[in-house]
């Protein structure tokens, strides 16, 4: 009887032994786990978790939070982001289509260009393609003077356009085809300018909107300079108009309608 009850006490003391065992190797499994599991998560382009919804990031004290995009819902943006507040504000309530141009730096002659449009009757902008572009040479000015070298920064309607080659097929803005849309000499860096006046959309800084980009009519004077225009690229820098691909051109001029109000909105980042 006494060895039974010893061998009943070992084994309680072995079971017991066996489950603080076990205990202590799935608290360290568990541990492992949890330290091994990447803190951001998989997806590092912040795309939402397949299983709530929402989008996972770490952070640390010394991480810098992350820049807020605008409002968005799911048909489009509450406001056109990287604009200042008195931009948007210089933004006419009627227009539904406003291209921003957004230059790399205040100094740089490197730009980037997207159309925003809106539905009628709708505060929510949809944004199109992006398009790399050039610039005046020596960048930006908020007070452009005619040589400066540099483009100016502002809020302008577009209104009319022309160029050397006909309007393409769908084009709506009223369209000067005018075989005196030629550029002589060569560019800034001396790089050859044949076709850049190929296609060309008047912005109206220091113009009379509703004539041709032709027109020299200056009425802030000729100091302030004048004939600044989208057109097509030379490969370089501009004297103060802004130059995108004989497509892109293209793509603006059967899309821009005068129906729409179209603006663009121009100057460096942050500006």
């Amino acid at each position: 009887m006494a060895a039974r009850h010893a061998q009943s006490r070992a084994r309680r003391r072995l079971s017991r032994r066996s489950k603080a065992v076990g205990g202590l190797a799935l608290s360290t499994l568990v541990g492992t786990a949890l330290w091994a599991w990447p803190a951001s998560g998989d997806d590092h382009s912040g795309r939402p978790d397949a299983k709530s919804g929402s989008a996972h990031a770490a952070s640390s004290p010394n991480t810098p939070a992350p820049a807020q995009a605008a409002p968005q819902s799911a048909r489009g943006l509450r406001a056109i982001p990287d604009l200042s507040d008195a931009a948007r504000k210089r933004i006419p309530a009627n227009a539904r289509q406003v291209l921003v141009v957004t230059g790399k730096a205040t100094d740089s002659y490197e730009s980037r260009v997207v159309l925003y449009t809106r539905a009628d009757g709708s505060d929510l902008w949809e944004a199109g393609p992006g398009w790399a572009a050039h610039n005046a040479a020596h960048g930006w000015t908020g007070d452009h003077h005619y040589g400066d070298l540099r483009s100016p920064e502002g809020v302008y309607a577009l209104t009319d356009a022309g160029g050397r080659l006909p309007a393409p097929e769908g084009t709506k803005l009223p369209y000067d085809h005018n075989r005196s849309f030629v550029a002589h000499g060569t560019g800034v860096e001396g790089e050859p300018l044949a076709g850049a006046f190929d296609y060309v959309i008047a912005i109206n800084y220091n113009r009379v909107p509703g004539t041709s980009p032709l027109d020299g009519q200056r009425p802030l004077g000729d100091e302030k300079g004048g004939g600044v225009w989208l057109h097509v690229d030379h490969d370089g820098p501009t004297q103060g108009c802004v130059s995108l691909k004989p497509e892109v051109m293209r793509a603006l001029l059967r899309t821009l309608d005068p129906a729409l109000h179209p603006v663009v909105v121009m100057g460096p980042a942050g500006h």
